[in-house]
């Protein structure tokens, strides 16, 4: 287990390596936009996507979580998507609705990795960055007197993928992301492993 200042140090790291990854991303997409300005952009409903995450678990902890998004290509390796985020979330103590938005960006490194090493597998590899705001039930996560009934959390996630091809427009993300913002409430486990699906 870390000990404050162990964790302080921790997300300072994560903090500092994400500010980083946003840099290489905002460079590449610069250099992939100078590369691509002189081409026509596909048409809007082609860059168009959807799509989202579904998590299930039972047993001690009953964790149902649904998140679809909408996302447009804004550059051939550069993505934003936004939608709802619905979460159930019930354990011995107790049983509660967690709701609310994010918006993330993913910008590919590889495309397809069989191109750099012959192993006939079609995966690409990602960065993803992710800012997510919930609403929280005061009485689940908060001890008394409440100032209010529900209570917002922001957390912004960051991290890496893969993604593998199922179709023309479809695909199957596997992600592992930190949550690199401190939070008391730990909504998440460090790392949070999600699956996606994109069509």
């Amino acid at each position: 287990m870390l000990h404050n200042n162990d964790r302080t140090v921790f997300h300072r790291i994560l903090i500092r390596t994400s500010a980083i990854i946003l840099l290489i991303i905002i460079v590449s997409a610069t250099q992939v936009s100078a590369q691509n300005i002189s081409s026509e952009p596909p048409p809007l409903k082609d860059r168009l996507f959807y799509g989202g995450s579904f998590g299930l678990q039972f047993g001690t902890i009953t964790d149902i979580q649904v998140s679809p998004v909408v996302g447009i290509w804004v550059l051939p390796r550069l993505a934003f998507a936004a939608g709802p985020n619905y979460r159930f979330y019930k354990n011995y103590f107790m049983s509660t609705d967690i709701y609310g938005v994010r918006a993330y960006t993913q910008f590919v490194i590889i495309q397809d990795i069989n191109s750099f090493i012959p192993i006939g597998m079609h995966i690409g590899i990602f960065l993803h960055g992710e800012n997510e705001l919930l609403s929280l039930k005061s009485s689940s996560w908060k001890d008394p007197p409440y100032t209010s009934n529900r209570f917002y959390l922001n957390t912004v996630l960051a991290g890496a993928g893969i993604s593998q091809q199922m179709g023309r427009r479809s695909s199957l993300n596997i992600m592992v992301l930190w949550a690199i913002n401190e939070s008391y409430y730990d909504i998440y486990s460090n790392p949070e492993i999600r699956v996606a699906f994109i069509f």
